[in-house]
């Protein structure tokens, strides 16, 4: 009470904030200005923990209004092939967070049908490269913690 009368924000406040302006922003972006955020191009906007995990969201949860997913089988192959190679790019990034790699794990749950259908239908390989990615994840994760586990012993 006395910090709002004193001028004083707290820390969790402005990450709360914060959260919700990304959340906000990614919600509207399409394939193209993700792939444009994860590769740190959009000014004023840099890439955290939150917003890879929001990412994810996007694309594995359901649409409440439309019922849908973001993929749908009958998208084009163009559109598809972005949204693999966003995740692919997620999978290989240096802030991925345990949430986010859950959500890689339900995007390929969720999406094993188009997964399959797109590399039959194109003679690619996203079903191994997409498990290849989450296993690197996995890693990626482990290793930050391991790191962080180091830090506080020696810290």
């Amino acid at each position: 009470m006395f910090d709002n009368l004193f001028g004083k924000k707290s820390k969790v406040d402005d990450e709360v904030t914060i959260n919700a302006h990304i959340a906000e922003k990614i919600a509207h972006m399409n394939l193209t200005d993700m792939r444009a955020y994860l590769n740190n191009r959009i000014t004023g906007f840099d890439v955290c923990e939150f917003g890879l995990s929001e990412v994810m969201k996007k694309l594995t949860t359901e649409d409440e209004e439309s019922e849908q997913r973001y993929l749908k089988i009958d998208d084009m192959d163009t559109k598809i092939k972005k949204a693999f190679d966003i995740v692919l790019m997620i999978a290989v990034h240096k802030k991925i967070s345990v949430k986010t790699v859950e959500y890689m794990q339900e995007f390929l749950e969720v999406y094993r049908d188009i997964i399959e259908s797109f590399d039959t239908r194109n003679k690619q390989i996203y079903g191994s490269k997409l498990a290849d990615g989450l296993k690197m994840a996995i890693k990626g994760v482990n290793a930050r913690e391991e790191l962080k586990n180091k830090m506080q012993v020696l810290g």
